[in-house]
């Protein structure tokens, strides 16, 4: 960019030299040697684009259209706006380069997220090394201020992680021993001694690297639209400029340089700049204000897909759940207090490691005194039986109260998982485990049927009582229960079969018997902080937080992308008809041409970048 400023600045030297030396006696062949040279100065590069894309075949573009013109005007003598013309073609190029590379650098600090090096730890000594070296098992080091080179496990330590970079939230989080970290976080506060879980090429930050390079790949429809009718678009209006020049002064009379002059001045106003950046422009702003907030989206076609959404499918287990087991409420029977049967039955499931044994030790808060426990025996398909104090203590399922002949009553309706518990054949009551809705789930599918999503539904092997009653809490119309992934296969592509013909379907989920639906909706969207590696590399869309939150967010973005790119071609085609017929009745010079071309052209990149502007609603 510093190179075509001083190349500007030297081409406006020796155009005001030239008109200077056209304005003083005596000066023979130097004003027009000054004009070519400014010329050359300013505009060679435009000339030389031209030539090169001659030769590959590439005749009809802008650089072409450039060329011509300007030559032309240097050829009916009209030097000063030869010169002048592609002086302001090139600032107006110049202007909008920088607008482009302002969106880039944007986006590009968003994604700026690729660590340098890792502290690999080897023995008592630590060696600084480039992480695609790092093996899974090796140990790392990330100091206060550093980025996490790796996906791994805290193995010592504790800290404050910044994960800005790749859910778009502020708000620093815990980090603690047991806790797994994603690569790309910074380290905040404390020292940090990672036990790495996967390679970099694996790894958090390297996808996500990936997904970000390779967004713009996948075209829009929109995009593809604009491309194919610039190939067809500026030949024709070559061959119009050509029968502009030609014809008049044939049939109807006229001097033959004035209507050249018009049809120099019809090719400049026919260049397709404005319509084939700024089309694409909108599409990877769009794409950049969703990473902005922990979204994203593929491809440019994924974005435009969701101003058509139709149907919602949603996994239930880690989508519109959190995926994680607790205690949501304590049923003592008599004789026994809320205190007693949570410690009864932390003290039977302290050997255990099951989600649901976890979640009961969560809910104690304290360590079971195993020293006063024995004979720990797991009952397969029942439950656990311990030996606390001398009494037995039984806790399973209905099936483990069944084969001990222990009487017992059944007072929940099938909303999660519940748990027995009797002492020396006694019933002491029970536990109800469930796995807590998001907060946000409700909410989100509340949003995405006041934005015109027509349909709502949920696919899950999980129990249909369950399933139903978590359907119900949040408004989804249609639940499909007790599936195998290879049902929920079946049940989309029935889904599909429903849409309209340009409806569609997107599937959101996290697991990796999710990613072959996935891959068959429309839309796949995953979760990106639970969800599987699997999972994540067959969807369309990641979000990064896990928030459903965010689905009604990138569907506002969608279309506030395609109302942007909509304005940037209709303001295109109507400003460049309007000046093209203006120009064919000489009514428009060189200077109108100008404005027609570059002018618009800017104007539209500075419209689509509103879009990476545009605050959440």
């Amino acid at each position: 960019m510093k190179s075509r400023l001083i190349r500007l600045i030297l081409g406006i030297v020796s155009l005001a030299a030239a008109i200077i030396l056209e304005r003083t006696e005596n000066t023979g062949f130097m004003p027009l040697a000054f004009y070519i040279i400014s010329f050359l100065i300013i505009g060679g590069d435009v000339i030389f684009r031209a030539l090169k894309n001659i030769v590959r075949g590439n005749i009809f573009d802008e650089n072409f259209l450039m060329s011509l013109a300007t030559s032309g005007a240097f050829a009916i003598g009209e030097n000063l706006e030869a010169v002048g013309v592609m002086l302001f073609y090139q600032i107006g190029e110049y202007f909008q380069d920088k607008a482009v590379d302002k969106s880039k650098e944007s986006i590009t600090s968003l994604m700026d997220i690729r660590p340098d090096y890792a502290n690999l730890i080897k023995g008592s000594e630590i060696e600084k090394t480039a992480p695609d070296t790092v093996n899974t098992g090796d140990l790392i080091l990330v100091k206060p201020g550093e980025k996490i080179p790796l996906d791994g496990i805290i193995i010592e330590g504790k800290s404050m992680l910044d994960t800005s970079a790749l859910t778009g939230e502020s708000v620093p989080r815990n980090a603690k021993v047991s806790d797994t970290v994603l690569s790309g976080c910074v380290n905040q506060t404390g020292v940090l001694k990672i036990k790495v879980t996967k390679s970099f090429g694996e790894s958090t930050v390297s996808k996500i690297i990936n997904l970000v390079e390779n967004s713009a790949g996948k075209k829009a429809k929109t995009e593809n639209f604009i491309t194919s009718f610039a190939r067809y678009y500026t030949p024709v209006v070559v061959m119009l400029a050509v029968l502009l020049a030609v014809l008049p002064p044939l049939f109807f009379g006229g001097v033959f340089s004035d209507w050249l002059r018009r049809s120099l001045v019809f090719l400049i106003i026919s260049c397709p700049c404005a319509l084939v950046l700024s089309i694409p422009m909108g599409f990877f702003a769009g794409i950049g204000r969703a990473a902005k907030s922990g979204i994203l989206v593929k491809g440019g076609n994924y974005l435009e897909a969701f101003n058509n959404l139709e149907i919602a499918v949603f996994d239930k287990t880690g989508t519109l759940t959190k995926g994680v087991f607790k205690v949501t409420d304590i049923l003592p029977a008599q004789g026994f207090s809320y205190s007693e049967l949570l410690e009864l039955a932390a003290a039977a499931e302290s050997y255990s490691n099951h989600p649901i044994a976890l979640s009961v030790m969560k809910a104690y808060r304290k360590e079971a005194d195993k020293s006063k426990i024995s004979d720990y025996t797991e009952i397969s398909g029942c439950g656990i039986s311990v030996k606390k104090d001398g009494k037995i203590i039984l806790v399973g399922n209905d099936k483990l109260m069944v084969q001990n002949n222990i009487p017992f009553s059944a007072v929940y309706k099938n909303t999660g998982t519940i748990i027995y518990i009797a002492v020396d054949g006694i019933f002491a009551g029970c536990i109800l485990i469930s796995d807590e809705v998001k907060p946000d789930s409700k909410d989100a599918v509340f949003a995405l049927k006041s934005k015109g999503v027509q349909k709502t539904i949920m696919l899950t092997g999980d129990n249909p009582e369950i399933a139903e009653t978590i359907a119900s809490e949040l408004g989804i119309d249609e639940v499909y229960a007790g599936l195998l992934p290879q049902e929920k296969v079946e049940k989309v592509e029935s889904f599909n079969a429903q849409k309209s013909k340009k409806g569609k379907l997107a599937f959101i989920g996290d697991g990796i018997n999710d990613a072959p639906v996935l891959a068959l909706a429309d839309i796949g969207i995953a979760m990106g902080g639970l969800g599987s590696d699997a999972a994540i590399e067959a969807a369309d869309v990641v979000l990064m937080t896990d928030e459903l939150s965010k689905l009604p967010e990138v569907l506002d973005i969608a279309k506030f992308t395609k109302k942007i790119v909509w304005q940037n071609i209709i303001f295109a085609l109507g400003i460049k008809t309007a000046f093209l017929a203006l120009g064919a009745f000489g009514i428009a010079g060189m200077w109108e041409a100008i404005f027609a071309d570059v002018g618009v052209a800017l104007l539209a990149v500075l419209n689509a970048m509103r879009i990476f502007w545009r605050k959440k609603d």
